[in-house]
């Protein structure tokens, strides 16, 4: 595959017809957490657990989004946002986890909907951002084949009240944090260290995405694209066991999702990679047929290439995920994830847009015919406010330099129907709390006031002409 080293391309246009908007998640910048009858997620559980969260940060208040509404949607209407990708808390409609739906907390929902359609701004919801209710995860979590046909439940529930007015419905995000990372390593919510518990949740979280796409077909009237969101991962070897170290990620974090979901399969290697394990035999009759729902796009995050080979003792330091002391890749613990090459974000992630090139390309060839859509890109960087304002120009490298590496992937011929920056405004960032920055606009945490960075008057020039903007020098 060639790929371009070249990704300063200012001037590039986009068809008329393409989307550039902005993504948040619901526990990350609504707070109102104990408000209109919402119930407890496993984050709220999680982040009071001592150590697991930045200093001891919760989503409590977060942005405050869910009071400051209008005027938020105002702001995205400023900036010229033609998509906005948000999450719906689970635990904010369904507080027991079972009916009857908290209409306080939907009407909620029904409200930023109106507003951004008043604003000219297509609606893209996402049912499952992370914040499983608590009662579920008492009840097992995702380890439970039951979750999947309660969340069955939550997506047409929600689907008969939104779905005369959301253009793209995303029913799951990231599946491989939701698995390896809350069910393997432990370090994300609910925090469990069992490698079967996380295979288990793999195939309970692709069932339910089945299941949702059914549900939300059934209950939507006006037609919307059905989508998932994905983190597949761009893996590059290096060395003689490379291309095994590729293998072994490949088939635990991109294709056990894309298979089951595009072909109605598992990866044959994934099982025999986790026979030792496991035997998949949670996987029942007509589980296979349901997982694989057609899709109207594949939802695509990306924002970094991992370099990997396999390491010659377990215990090397970078192996199996880096800081973890657990693998959130079980069975691939002699994976070892090479050091990065700079420049780096404020997360220590190689700032690299021909991954995101690599990858779109891959998955093209994969599954010709398929349309994608960027539902996630973007950086984190220690952004300070001076005299007001706030200069990332590093940001803005970075986002010009993606959407440049789309331009190229889809002049190659890769059905790229829209780009969501990460993220409209800080926010709170899961294990990190509100020590990293991603936001087009900052968020003063003690005031909660909005300072449109400088990115975001850039992103708002692209997102009004779908032209990328010049910038910087060189």
């Amino acid at each position: 595959m060639s790929v371009s080293a070249d990704y300063r391309d200012p001037g590039l246009e986009f068809p008329s017809s393409f989307v550039f908007g902005a993504a948040t998640a619901a526990f990350q910048v609504e707070g109102a957490t104990k408000e209109d009858g919402r119930g407890d997620s496993i984050w709220d559980t999680f982040c009071r657990l001592p150590g697991k969260v930045h200093d001891g940060d919760t989503g409590d208040v977060a942005d405050d989004h869910y009071h400051r509404l209008e005027a938020d949607l105002d702001l995205m209407e400023a900036l010229g946002l033609r998509g906005y990708r948000f999450s719906i808390a689970w635990p904010r409609v369904m507080p027991s986890s079972r009916g009857p739906l908290n209409r306080r907390g939907l009407g909620f929902y029904s409200r930023l909907v109106d507003g951004l359609l008043e604003r000219g701004i297509a609606p893209v919801a996402t049912l499952y951002h992370w914040d499983l209710p608590q009662g579920l995860e008492d009840d097992g979590g995702w380890a439970n084949r039951e979750t999947a046909f309660r969340f069955a439940d939550y997506a047409r529930a929600v689907g008969e009240v939104l779905g005369d007015r959301v253009a793209i419905w995303s029913t799951l995000n990231e599946p491989w944090c939701s698995a390896y990372l809350g069910y393997a390593a432990g370090i994300h919510a609910p925090g469990r260290t069992d490698p079967v518990a996380a295979f288990r949740a793999v195939h309970h979280l692709n069932l339910a995405h089945g299941l949702g796409v059914r549900a939300l077909r059934d209950a939507a009237t006006n037609n919307p694209q059905l989508s998932v969101a994905l983190n597949v991962h761009a893996l590059r070897g290096e060395g003689p066991t490379g291309r095994e170290a590729v293998r072994r990620l490949d088939a635990l974090g991109n294709r056990a999702f894309t298979l089951p979901m595009l072909r109605g399969e598992y990866p044959s290697d994934l099982i025999s990679d986790t026979a030792g394990m496991t035997d998949w035999s949670f996987v029942l009759p007509g589980d296979l047929a349901e997982i694989n729902q057609p899709l109207d796009l594949l939802g695509v995050n990306y924002y970094y290439p991992r370099t990997v080979r396999i390491a010659g003792h377990a215990e090397q330091v970078g192996v199996g995920g880096g800081r973890w002391g657990l693998s959130p890749w079980p069975g691939a613990q002699d994976v070892e994830f090479l050091e990065q090459p700079g420049p780096l974000t404020a997360m220590g992630w190689s700032q690299d847009p021909s991954g995101l090139e690599e990858l779109l390309l891959s998955l093209h060839a994969q599954f010709p015919g398929q349309a994608t859509v960027i539902m996630e890109n973007g950086s984190a960087f220690e952004d300070t406010v001076v005299d007001g304002r706030v200069c990332d120009e590093e940001r803005i490298d970075y986002l010009g330099r993606h959407v440049a590496a789309v331009h190229r992937a889809m002049a190659q011929g890769v059905d790229v129907q829209g780009y969501f920056a990460w993220s409209f405004m800080d926010n709170f960032e899961w294990t990190y709390g509100y020590s990293k920055r991603f936001g087009l606009v900052y968020v003063d945490y003690d005031t909660q006031r909005r300072i449109p960075k400088q990115s975001a008057r850039w992103y708002s020039e692209l997102a009004t002409s779908n032209r990328i903007p010049a910038w910087g020098a060189g």
